[in-house]
């Protein structure tokens, strides 16, 4: 079921729809709603096991892989890798593999650009609209995307650092889909990655994407 932010079954052209499952996040397509976000929980342990890692273990790599290859794609970006196999590793394959699968069902494209990256800068610190349709942004270690509700996104495009307005965040674990400036039915959720640089963190973040002129090419087994 899809609830608006108060929690109730939303009324045409929701900007904000909360979801309770990964289906819900098709949300997205409506016209008028330019965030679809699936707040979850990530599985017991995997925070600390992440955490406990080195940054440089991380795995970080761009793919444009259908959905169909996306498994084997995933496992060999994680044994290219230095990040530990077992149970913990195997559930990020196997949650990339399902986002991407909903991803590329929201967006009736059955090949996805993947990019699962190791951020320890303020990468894209400024407040935003994507050069997107649409996005899915989830954060497996580190602080999450902050977001800005549609009635104050004027406010902190002008201000950029200066802005004291509300600021929304979503945590570890939460899954959002933002529309961008290519929606064509809206502007877009203006968003930016948490300020970390000098505090040491590394954030481990997740980004889908259509396939664009930017992305790489198909991903191969061999």
């Amino acid at each position: 079921m899809i609830l608006n932010r108060a929690g109730l079954p939303p009324a045409g052209g929701q900007p904000v729809v909360e979801c309770r499952d990964p289906a819900g996040l098709s949300a997205i397509t409506r016209p008028g709603t330019a965030l679809a976000l699936w707040r979850r929980r990530l599985p017991a342990g995997l925070a600390d096991w992440l955490a406990a890692q080195d940054a440089g273990q991380l795995p970080c790599s761009r793919l444009l892989v259908g959905t169909g290859d996306t498994r084997r794609a995933i496992t060999s970006v994680m044994e290219q890798s230095s990040l530990p196999a077992g149970p913990m590793r195997d559930w990020l394959v196997s949650d990339i593999e399902a986002l991407t699968r909903a991803f590329a069902a929201i967006t009736a494209n059955e090949t996805v650009d993947i990019r699962l990256e190791a951020v320890s800068h303020d990468s894209c610190w400024k407040f935003h609209r994507d050069y997107v349709p649409v996005r899915l942004l989830t954060t497996y270690r580190g602080p999450a995307t902050e977001w800005i509700d549609p009635a104050h996104a004027d406010a902190a495009l002008r201000a950029q650092k200066e802005y004291d307005g509300p600021i929304e965040r979503l945590e570890a674990g939460d899954v959002a889909i933002f529309k961008g400036k290519m929606a064509g039915d809206a502007e877009g959720i203006v968003h930016r990655s948490p300020p970390i640089a000098g505090t040491g963190q590394t954030r481990l973040l997740l980004c889908l994407n259509s396939p664009s002129d930017v992305s790489p090419e198909p991903w191969s087994s061999s």
